[in-house]
């Protein structure tokens, strides 16, 4: 019913910049919650940042400072921009979003973001 799709995902090296946007297609009338997850391999996957419906943020520590997550209602996307990247940060990232009140999720197929000099 819900389809998320990834891009913006890339090599980039320790300090620069990316910016990642997930685009959302299908039948749906209210979300409850959107968020960006990653995860690195034989790693679990993490919770990076989140917006509930109502505009409130959180953040994981270990971005917090660094990254920002947005959304554009009018074009149906939810954005993370990413600065001051980390070698650390190295993971398959992936948006997350949540329908209505009885919070049904959907997962968009990732995107590869590679920090390395």
């Amino acid at each position: 019913q819900v389809q998320l799709v990834e891009s913006g995902g890339g090599l980039v090296q320790p300090g620069g910049s990316l910016r990642l946007s997930c685009a959302a297609s299908g039948s749906f009338f209210s979300i409850y919650a959107v968020a960006w997850y990653r995860q690195a391999p034989g790693k679990q996957r993490d919770l990076v940042a989140s917006m509930t419906s109502s505009g409130g943020t959180n953040y994981a520590d270990s971005v917090k400072g660094r990254f920002i997550i947005s959304r554009d209602n009018a074009r149906k996307t939810v954005s993370l921009q990413m600065n001051s990247l980390k070698p650390e940060d190295t993971a398959v990232y992936y948006c997350n979003v949540e329908i209505g009140t009885s919070r049904i999720g959907y997962w968009g197929q990732g995107t590869q973001v590679t920090v390395s000099s």
